[in-house]
């Protein structure tokens, strides 16, 4: 149905004419996918459209526990966000070794299909916690077809879910998968079915290709040492060879789609990662990203945030170095604290939003639900929970420049020259009735639709007569 739409012009030169933003074919919505990348000389690759916009996308995980509805996506993209982050799991799709199931295949498929409708991007996760079911997983994760714990000991914390990693049936499990040549070999084709059955989705960013990979640590894992060094070798060794073959596995189906490698999860400790770059198969430029997390152990165990801990700064530092070194756009697939609420975790949602926005070309919150507290970015209402409200505001999902930042409700960057519109989205989260905009240069072509069915607004901005390096400065006013 064709939304109803008030268009306040905002003509901030007697000269000044409305432009308008091509959108696609598909519903009027515009396409947001990534063709392609530019590197800065800082060494950070942005995503670009096909008109060669640099691209900010941003959304949240669901569906973790196959809850997800046709609402909940209609929700996300109301609220003026571009990506989810669809968690899927090996157990509920292949149940038995070689049979998709057709009833949980079939739920995704109508996932996607809304996805295309409204115009938002999904990132695949194949997901794991704990290895899988056999370890307490419910139906996320490997299949218990494809678990060989040789018989040893698994005793689950019930105060930490994540020591469940260091048990030797799990490590055991890890092992396997990594080495053994049939696991291996299932684990490709399973990737490879999947990827044939959801192609041709135009809502179909990419997938991220395991989810917080862990495997055997020898020794003490209490031992920050121990662990950073089972860390490393991991990622130069059985993580690598994995991300190798799951690539090829992909691409065997999909040349498309862009594909996101994790580090482990010590990079939320301030531990760089050791991965090495990887090659991709496809035709023509390569497609593929960097989708590490952004969790503080403390807060995750608990803690509300301490704001002297160094956390961000530490975990900034660790992030960069990888992706500039191998030219890999950054998105960031898991963030954000149990508890909002607190003022410690408050300050962290604001303080990660503002990094991220340094480093990250996107970026999925944990978690799309409502609730009070346990990770629900909504309140029982439907509203921002307290704390989360920096996720909701505005951005730049499209801009026809360099050096773009986002500094609260103020947007700037240096313009390209080329004329080319850029697009900017206010959730109404923050915008209930739309915003007022003030342009710097004076001479821009403004226009901000703002929808009265309560749906995200828009500020389209175009600078025909900008100069290259020209800065920009787009400064927002709730009404």
């Amino acid at each position: 149905m064709r939304l109803r739409r008030t268009a306040v012009v905002l003509l901030l030169a007697a000269t000044a004419a409305l432009t308008a933003v091509p959108a696609s074919a598909h519903g009027g919505q515009p396409d947001r996918f990534p063709t392609g990348t530019v590197t800065a000389a800082d060494g950070r690759t942005a995503l670009t459209d096909a008109e060669g916009r640099r691209l900010r996308l941003r959304g949240f995980n669901l569906d973790k526990y196959a809850e997800a509805t046709a609402a909940d996506l209609d929700a996300v993209a109301a609220q003026g966000f571009t990506l989810v982050r669809l968690p899927v799991s090996w157990t509920r799709l292949e149940p038995e070794r070689g049979r998709l199931d057709p009833t949980e295949l079939h739920r995704l498929q109508r996932l996607l299909d809304r996805a295309d409708r409204l115009g938002l991007l999904v990132l695949v996760d194949f997901h794991q916690d704990v290895y899988g079911p056999k370890f307490g997983g419910g139906t996320n994760g490997i299949p218990v077809w494809a678990t060989r714990d040789d018989d040893l000991p698994f005793t689950p914390d019930p105060d930490d879910w994540f020591a469940g990693y260091f048990q030797p049936a799990v490590q055991a499990a890890f092992r396997h998968l990594y080495d053994d040549p049939d696991l291996r070999a299932w684990q490709a084709d399973f990737y490879t079915r999947l990827a044939r059955e959801l192609r041709g989705h135009r809502s179909l960013l990419g997938y991220d290709l395991f989810n917080e990979p862990f495997g055997p640590v020898d020794g003490d894992p209490s031992d920050p040492a121990v662990l950073a060094a089972a860390s490393a070798a991991l990622e130069q060794g059985r993580l690598a060879d994995m991300y190798r073959r799951l690539i090829a596995a992909v691409r065997r189906s999909d040349s498309r789609a862009w594909l996101f490698v994790e580090p482990t999860v010590l990079v939320g400790q301030g531990v760089p990662t050791q991965l090495p770059g990887f090659a991709d198969p496809r035709p023509g430029a390569p497609r593929l990203g960097y989708a590490p997390h952004f969790y503080d152990t403390a807060v995750e165990g608990g803690a509300d945030w301490n704001p002297a801990d160094g956390f961000v700064e530490q975990y900034t530092a660790a992030i960069t170095g990888y992706p500039a070194a191998h030219r890999l756009p950054v998105l960031v697939g898991e963030w954000g604290p149990p508890d909002s609420r607190t003022p410690g975790n408050s300050e962290l949602v604001r303080r990660q939003v503002a990094a991220m926005d340094g480093f990250a070309e996107g970026w999925t919150m944990w978690y799309w639900c409502r609730g009070n507290g346990g990770y629900c970015a909504l309140d029982p209402a439907g509203r921002p929970a307290p704390g989360d409200e920096p996720a909701f505001g505005p951005y730049p999902v499209a801009v026809a420049g360099t050096d773009v930042r986002v500094d609260g409700a103020t947007v700037r960057w240096r313009a390209d020259g080329t004329g080319r519109g850029s697009e900017l989205l206010l959730p109404p989260a923050a915008f209930p009735h739309g915003a007022r905009v003030a342009v710097s240069p004076a001479d821009a072509r403004v226009e901000v639709v703002q929808p009265t069915d309560g749906r995200a607004g828009t500020v389209r901005i175009r600078l025909p007569h900008a100069r290259p390096g020209t800065t920009v400065t787009v400064s927002l006013t709730a009404r």
